[in-house]
């Protein structure tokens, strides 16, 4: 855990918030209600379990206001967090109506888009759902652009779960189970990082060909393909890494399919430039598998998903580099580059690494893998 970066500063946290209210006019609101999602940790540092109760933050062009329940006021006041009034609800109130109280008549709401519906039931009758507007597309383009703090926390992450997987190469062996991986795996992060791992998925042989692998246990055979994917979370922020191998020599077809996944995932790379739309990464992939007869499209073989997601505080957030998204990928962005190919009932090749996009292009957290047997550059 030696060289862990600093956790994200309050004048951060406070520069963040200033650049939510400038956006506010943008979108037509007068405030913004964030609900207990990630982006309320981004905001104001506080992390809380969502339930039925509304528990958030009320950010106006001049205000930042906690509201809460009653009897949670005390633990709330013991949190870390920016500073801040707060505006408690007892159980039988409303607490959408005292956010109406608190906006005022004729003001215009907008949303954090990770607020449940039930949220927006009740603030409909209290606001009308015209003055009700969707704070999804501000917040997103705020968190999409990660500073060198964030930036920072997400590499060591990185570093984390590469010596993970390199851990796990090493152990598996005939016979071994794909939940002893898996235990395997958390215990390496809370070792590297005394963090949690927030996802691990191990597959063995035909399995891989599911993306998101199976609801059984596997045993690993002596020559099976293998895939893991995993990642971490360090002070809030997210790490993932997939990698595709054999441990034994590589049947001829599948090394060509590999070394075709690892192209694609190198003409990505190159094609990341600042003020390339994100839709470009995906069609740079599906052009090159096309060219060498797979898919068009979603079909199979080929690449059944989008070439790529951002990466942050969410494990999949924006940009998403999925056709459609003509977004210009900009410096500070963070975001996979996975193109996996999927040959159906045989085998399925996901390497993944994250890039983030610096002024002058874009620059690895992790080098992608070498070959089918040397999986690590």
């Amino acid at each position: 855990m030696s060289n862990r970066p600093a956790p994200i500063t309050t004048a951060e946290r406070e520069a963040r918030i200033a650049r939510l209210r400038e956006g506010l006019s943008g979108i037509g609101a007068d405030a913004i209600l964030l609900g207990s999602t990630m982006s309320l940790t981004y905001f104001t540092g506080i992390t809380w379990h969502p339930s039925e109760r509304l528990m958030g933050a009320l950010v106006t062009r001049d205000g930042l206001t906690y509201i809460a329940p009653g009897f949670e006021v005390s633990r709330l006041e013991t949190m870390p967090r920016l500073d801040g009034d707060i505006a408690a609800w007892e159980e039988h109130e409303s607490p959408t109506e005292l956010v109406g109280r608190i906006v005022g008549n004729d003001k215009r709401l907008a949303l954090d888009a990770g607020l449940p519906y039930g949220i927006y039931a009740a603030l409909a009758p209290v606001f009308s759902p015209e003055r009700l507007v969707n704070g999804g597309p501000l917040i997103a383009s705020l968190r999409a652009i990660k500073s060198s703090a964030e930036i920072a926390l997400i590499q060591y992450a990185m570093d984390a779960t590469l010596e993970v997987h390199k851990r796990v190469h090493a152990m598996i062996e005939p016979g071994v189970r794909a939940s002893e991986v898996i235990s395997f795996i958390k215990d390496g992060h809370r070792e590297l990082r005394n963090s949690g791992t927030t996802f691990a998925i191990c597959s063995f042989g035909t399995a891989t060909a599911l993306p998101h692998g199976v609801d059984y246990d596997q045993t690993y055979q002596e020559g099976d393909i293998i895939l893991i994917d995993t990642g971490t979370i360090v002070d809030g922020y997210q790490s993932d890494m997939t990698r595709t191998y054999v441990k034994a020599e590589p049947e001829a077809e599948f090394a060509r399919i590999w070394h075709l996944e690892r192209a694609a995932q190198q003409a990505i790379f190159e094609a990341a430039k600042p003020g390339v739309a994100a839709e470009e990464l995906d069609h740079v992939a599906r052009r090159l598998f096309e060219a060498e007869g797979l898919g068009p499209d979603y079909r199979l073989p080929g690449l059944p998903h989008r070439a790529g997601h951002g990466l942050g505080m969410d494990t999949h957030e924006e940009p998403y580099i999925v056709r459609g998204n003509r977004a210009p990928l900009l410096p500070g962005m963070c975001f996979s580059n996975e193109p996996m190919l999927v040959i159906p009932g045989r085998y399925g090749v996901r390497l993944e690494d994250i890039i983030h996009m610096e002024d002058d292009g874009p620059a690895w957290f992790t080098h992608p893998g070498k070959s089918p047997t040397e999986p690590f550059a």
